[in-house]
């Protein structure tokens, strides 16, 4: 399997954590912060269930600016082959 050696950079990381605090955050963005918090200076890749849930927010003209950033971070970190 090709492993993605890519981590959560620190401004988004910072961003997931304010996210998961956030009381007005969504449950995608939520699902999205989390995973991008397990992925910060850990070799941990995306799974299948949350890269396809970042796809469908990265193609959403709806998606605010922070879903799409969380979502960015969580897909360039998938697995390559997928």
């Amino acid at each position: 399997m090709a492993t993605n050696s890519k981590q959560t950079s620190r401004s988004v990381a910072s961003l997931a954590g304010k996210t998961l605090q956030s009381g007005n955050a969504s449950q995608v963005q939520k699902q999205l912060a989390a995973s991008a918090l397990a992925q910060a200076h850990t070799g941990k890749q995306t799974g299948a269930a949350i890269e396809a849930t970042a796809s469908k927010a990265l193609r959403s003209s709806s998606a605010s600016a922070t879903t799409q950033k969380l979502a960015g971070s969580v897909v360039s970190q998938s697995n390559r082959k997928r």
